[in-house]
């Protein structure tokens, strides 16, 4: 089983994928006019602006729904794997993919916002199956897409998130900050692994809460836990590096030669730092990945750019501050082995011997600051920014199921995805980690290949939005949108809002 999940990961996340991801985030760059940096303002206006109704959430509880689902496991775990395999250098791909991935974020989180619509129950509903369907005309391909993301997000991207949670609260445990010695047996398993059930079937309780409680929940949640738990894991990191304060220029300095490959040590490693910067900073931030877009249409706004600058904007503060958190207090701190390119060749860097890549790395650092209780810090963080990120999943998942059933309400089938998701929660903080991140890293892949095709091809209504809301802004407006007068076909939930204003008035 383990040997067929690896090969369908070699193939869906082969250098194709990685060139696709670069190529797509700096060909919207372009066309945009690099809008990420000139609009930079404007992102952090509309990000603190905005309305909400009963169809809909405000701007930003869609970015915290974003980046409930961005800000995941891969930022810490997955910040630290891309240092292990790839080297420092791989940090300066990753926010080389963050900054190029900003303008493909805009892109996808505007289409669905033209695109969006309304389910039986009223909400607002959208996504790359939506947007695919009403502007590409292919049923089968939104329809191809809608059922891989209710099996990526539904059944296989939980279990990374839940098996990290598990990982770090055993590293803690085993530093002695949360319990005690873990040895001997619990209902005839090892202690261990019945802890990792017990820690499993807590999750899968606190999430049945939250996620029975519908979308209204899950985006007041996110509001609420996402800035907070985001705060509190940057001010650490701050803190460790104002400790550490005279490795910080080598740390710089290592991370810009290696990334070229004029390390001395890290030299050789160029091809790797930028495969594992692209792959997990595509994990992390998900830019391309078509996950971000559910939550952006789910927000009440006047205009899709709005919403799609402030998706934007999620992709600079998942990247460039959390990601960025993470490896900076790795690095920092020294702790952390860099693995031979090599087959069985001898680790090239080795300042943490004896553990494993992963939120390991950050867990020694934290130590390094609050001897006893850094372990307990990060297996804290971990649990926060996993499971705002299981919630995350659920939402994407339950919004492609209801594109599959039509918009029509079936409450049959919600219940199975949402004891489906339970359950696959407790199974993965239960079982084997790799094979849980073999799992996800198909699940990803697959969405990306699909969307970022998708978003290539039915790009110009988001092109057409951002030069509509520029051209609005200069003129003093406070920009509202009008399809027809944009030639843009199929917007059907803007041409009936726009038929509604008129009659009222």
């Amino acid at each position: 089983m383990e040997e067929v999940v690896s090969f369908i990961n070699g193939i869906i996340w082969s250098k194709a994928l990685i060139f696709l991801c670069l190529a797509a985030g700096l060909y919207f760059s372009a066309r945009t006019r690099f809008m990420q940096i000139r609009g930079f303002v404007e992102m952090c206006r509309l990000t603190v602006q905005g309305e909400k109704s009963d169809a809909g959430v405000s701007s930003f509880q869609a970015l915290a729904m974003s980046m409930a689902g961005r800000m995941g496991i891969g930022n810490i775990a997955g910040v630290a794997t891309a240092i292990a395999f790839g080297g420092p250098g791989a940090i300066f791909w990753m926010w080389v993919m963050g900054f190029l991935g900003a303008s493909t974020s805009y892109v996808e989180c505007t289409l669905a916002q033209i695109y969006k619509t309304k389910d039986a129950e009223g909400r607002y509903r959208g996504g790359p199956a939506y947007y695919i369907e009403k502007a590409m005309g292919l049923k089968w391909y939104a329809l191809a897409f809608a059922v891989a993301t209710i099996i990526a997000a539904g059944f296989l991207m939980p279990g990374v998130q839940a098996n990290a949670i598990a990982d770090s609260i055993i590293n803690a445990c085993r530093g002695g900050a949360l319990c005690g010695p873990l040895d001997g047996q619990f209902m005839g398993l090892e202690s261990v692994q019945a802890l990792k059930l017990g820690i499993g079937i807590v999750v899968a309780l606190l999430l049945s809460v939250v996620i029975f409680g519908g979308v209204k929940r899950i985006a007041n949640f996110a509001e609420v836990v996402v800035p907070f738990m985001a705060a509190a894991f940057i001010l650490m990191a701050i803190t460790i590096m104002i400790i550490n304060y005279d490795r910080v220029p080598d740390m710089f300095r290592t991370v810009f030669s290696s990334a070229f490959g004029a390390h001395a040590a890290f030299g050789a490693m160029m091809g790797l730092a930028v495969e594992w910067g692209v792959k997990r900073g595509i994990y992390a931030n998900e830019a391309g990945q078509g996950t971000g877009p559910h939550a952006a249409a789910a927000s009440e706004v006047s205009h899709p750019a709005k919403q799609g600058y402030v998706q934007a904007f999620a992709i600079y503060f998942d990247t460039m501050m959390v990601c960025t958190a993470t490896a900076f207090l790795i690095l920092a701190a020294g702790t952390y082995n860099v693995y031979s390119p090599v087959p069985g060749g001898a680790p090239v860097f080795a300042g943490l011997a004896g553990v494993a890549e992963g939120a390991g790395y950050a867990q020694a650092a934290v130590e390094t600051v609050i001897p006893g209780f850094g372990a307990a810090f990060v297996a804290i963080a971990i649990f926060f920014f996993a499971f705002t990120t299981i919630m995350a999943y659920y939402y994407m998942a339950e919004t492609n199921l209801t594109y599959v059933n039509n918009n029509a309400k079936r409450p049959l089938t919600v219940l199975l995805l949402r004891l489906g998701i339970i359950g696959m929660v407790i199974f993965g903080a239960f079982h084997n980690a790799g094979m849980a991140w073999a799992l996800g890293d198909i699940g990803v892949g697959l969405m990306a290949w699909l969307n970022i095709i998708a978003i290539l091809i039915v790009q110009k209504p988001a092109m057409l939005a951002l030069r509509d809301y520029e051209r609005q802004k200069k003129l003093g407006l406070d920009p509202t949108f009008d399809p027809d007068a944009l030639g843009i076909k199929n917007a059907d939930f803007w041409r009936q809002r726009k038929l509604e204003l008129s009659r009222s008035e």
